[in-house]
């Protein structure tokens, strides 16, 4: 109990100062003619910084090729497939090189977030023989997924096709629906706990060492991340499993160190959060 009242009191500053940057962001770029088209791009600064030739050996990881695509609209012209198919609900259209326009994707915001179905599952993000991977961004309040399918192609990660569907065609949309009334209603997320959740993090009173234990829904208040509510991306490296019955949620900073992971586990039918590192 003494631990478990050091950890409330110690992290609860720590969590609310580091989460603070994960204020829900509800600007959504969609591409061309797109649903709820937004004018929002990086700043011109920044792709400026970024319009420069693809570093050497970005194209090993997508994760490295993916952030200079985001930020350079040299690099969207350069990497990108034209004419581009895009598939909304199953009509194609075709995008020209001189009809694309800036996606900046989550670079506007100061975290993305990623959905795993096992922790084996995270190992992709450093696998250097993916030939394709999907970015997805969810509008939970339209109930729409937006999906920009690459692929690596004579050793050139290159964008060739967008889709847009409905959310209920994801492999992860029962979950989601799962989520977005866990990030919103505080009395469901409340419902929603195990009775021992697991926890690591930093512990405050020294910078070199990470508290580990259990924290129970009594405590929960105290380290409850802000999560965000209506657009959420995610990377899909390979395959996903739609009949998981385990899902690991990673928030994860931009340049800012911010990295929270929650792990849900499905039973009897309901989401239950069994897990908390930050």
């Amino acid at each position: 109990m003494y631990k478990q009242t050091k950890i409330a009191c110690g992290l609860f500053v720590l969590m609310a100062c580091v989460l603070a940057s994960c204020s829900d962001n509800r600007r959504s770029t969609w591409l061309l003619t797109g649903e709820e088209a937004d004018t929002t791009s990086v700043d011109s600064a920044d792709v400026a910084q970024g319009d420069s030739l693809m570093p050497t050996g970005a194209d090993e990881l997508f994760d490295d090729f993916f952030f200079n695509y985001a930020t350079s609209h040299r690099q969207q012209q350069e990497r990108t497939v034209f004419p581009l198919p895009v598939i909304t609900d199953g009509k194609k259209l075709t995008v020209e090189r001189r009809q694309w326009k800036m996606e900046p994707f989550f670079m506007n915001q100061d975290y993305y977030t990623l959905i795993f179905d096992s922790s084996p599952q995270e190992d992709l993000v450093h696998d250097t023989t993916l030939v394709e991977a999907t970015v997805e961004r969810f509008n939970l309040d339209t109930d729409r997924v937006e999906q920009f399918v690459f692929s690596r192609r004579s050793g050139r990660w290159m964008l060739h096709e967008v889709r847009r569907l409905p959310l209920q065609r994801n492999a992860n949309a029962q979950f989601l629906k799962f989520y977005q009334q866990f990030a919103s209603d505080s009395v469901f997320q409340h419902a929603s706990l195990a009775q021992q959740i697991i926890f690591s993090g930093p512990d405050p009173d020294d910078d070199f060492s990470t508290i580990e234990g259990m924290i129970t829904p009594d405590f929960w208040e105290a380290f409850r991340p802000e999560l965000p509510q209506h657009i959420l991306y995610n990377i899909v490296y390979g395959q996903q499993n739609p009949a998981s019955t385990h899902k690991i949620m990673l928030l994860r900073g931009i340049a800012n160190g911010l990295e929270v992971e929650l792990t849900f586990h499905l039973r009897k039918g309901h989401w239950i959060l069994t897990k908390l590192i930050t």
